[in-house]
């Protein structure tokens, strides 16, 4: 597989209690896109980036990691670990341990590199803790850093999630819904922090989303599942609105404007 390859997914297909999720689902992200996946609620988009990081297998099909197999017809890789160290994952809720600090949180990046035991004691170096330390800095929340994490607001959540990502060595950020929680301005900064991480360290993105305006304006390409199948994978620009009515079928009619011309989903 060609080295500028960063995910591969080959007709991967899965099914829950008998209703199609996925159907033959192909497609390939070069190392360094932003990729916007797309698509009416139920349409697949969270259950794909969770067969991307191995937390579900497939039925059938494979997922390709920087040309290694991740999973393939349901069974994962033997290193699933150091691949999935590969991955960051950033959720629409943060995922953070509201009682830990600022800190404490983005040095959970690490627990998949070190022993058993330095992880249930959460045993960190001094190297390690510069690392989390320039992390915070680089997403510019490091005044925040010994808070706990209940203390900050929605958007820095997502910016500790973030650091949390960049300590943990992440080349890729699989991020679902990223910000469907936040206020517009705080969103729109979320975002900026991606493109910039995207742009800095080549940093491969794919990130589900509801705001189709934010799609346009922050990604170059979009991929679209209706009914757990791809029925759109192209540039951004090509969104207009008889595309989306055919991606988002009956659902369409819910695309409202809110406020600086934003459609939501």
């Amino acid at each position: 597989m060609a080295s500028t390859v960063a995910i591969q997914i080959n007709n991967l297909s899965k099914s829950f209690k008998g209703k199609i999720a996925l159907k033959s689902v192909n497609f390939t992200i070069r190392k360094g896109e932003m990729v916007a996946l797309i698509g009416a609620s139920g349409s697949g988009k969270s259950t794909l980036l969770r067969h991307i990081n191995g937390l579900h297998l497939g039925d059938a099909g494979t997922v390709y990691i920087f040309g290694t197999v991740l999973q393939s017809k349901g069974k994962l890789h033997s290193k699933i670990r150091l691949l999935q160290s590969q991955i960051g994952c950033i959720f629409q809720q943060f995922n953070l341990v509201n009682r830990l600090t600022v800190i404490e949180n983005v040095l959970v990046g690490n627990l998949a590199r070190l022993s058993i035991l330095r992880s249930i004691l959460h045993l960190f170096t001094k190297e390690e803790k510069i690392q989390a330390l320039a992390a915070l800095e680089r997403v510019g929340i490091l005044e925040h850093t010994y808070k706990r994490a209940s203390m900050l607001s929605g958007g820095q959540q997502q910016r500790v999630a973030i650091a949390r990502c960049l300590v943990q060595g992440a080349k890729i950020f699989l991020a679902d819904e990223p910000i469907a929680s936040l206020d517009p301005e705080s969103a729109r900064k979320v975002m900026e922090l991606i493109v910039q991480l995207n742009r800095q360290s080549g940093i491969t993105v794919v990130a589900s989303l509801h705001q189709i305006q934010m799609v346009r304006s922050y990604f170059d390409r979009a991929i679209a599942l209706r009914d757990g199948a791809v029925m759109f994978d192209g540039a951004t620009i090509e969104l207009d609105d008889n595309k989306l009515n055919e991606i988002y079928g009956a659902a369409a009619e819910e695309l409202v404007m809110r406020g600086h011309g934003e459609l939501l989903v």
